[in-house]
């Protein structure tokens, strides 16, 4: 499931899986909740990203979530849209803590090196952009862990997978 992608707009190399523990590759588990299929939910204590499926199953994915400071939790969100190789703006207060970024403060194109990777998921509150995402990231090694600025990162292949399961509107529970 991890091998290369070479017919993606930008081919997207094989994962690296010396560099990701198995428990974070993708699985289909048991997950019993109230939570309606389709449901996504992020278990941001144990870096997993559940997406609900019926009769008491659900796809898991190992995620990297947000570093000391930058995690969050919510109930009421939604995937609001969803893009294949969007472009990246980093927002202004990224741009502030990280200076190297200003080169990309109006975008950086799409591609393999683009932060947001082969697809993302947009996160809404109500009618409101969160400036939150669920996307690929090109960092294997960044799974497992609390490393973003409050963004959920899947590898590549993970992101593409969700992308092409998950509906626009889906809820979205943070915990």
């Amino acid at each position: 499931m991890y091998y290369a992608l070479p017919n993606e707009r930008f081919p997207i190399p094989e994962v690296d899986v010396s560099k990701v523990d198995p428990k974070w590759w993708r699985t289909e588990v048991d997950y019993q909740t109230d939570e309606r299929a389709g449901t996504v939910v992020v278990d941001t204590p144990n870096r997993y990203l559940y997406h609900v499926q019926p009769n008491g199953r659900a796809t898991r994915y190992g995620v990297g979530v947000g570093r000391d400071g930058f995690s969050w939790a919510g109930r009421g969100r939604h995937i609001a849209y969803k893009r294949e190789w969007p472009r990246w703006t980093p927002p202004d207060e990224m741009v502030a803590r990280q200076p190297e970024l200003e080169p990309y403060r109006h975008g950086m194109a799409p591609g393999v090196d683009n932060p947001l990777g082969a697809r993302t998921l947009y996160i809404h509150q109500g009618n409101v952009y969160t400036i939150y995402r669920i996307h690929g990231n090109p960092d294997e090694r960044s799974i497992g862990q609390a490393v973003s600025s409050g963004c959920v990162r899947l590898l590549q292949q993970d992101i593409i997978h969700l992308h092409d399961a998950v509906r626009t509107g889906s809820t979205l529970v943070v915990v």
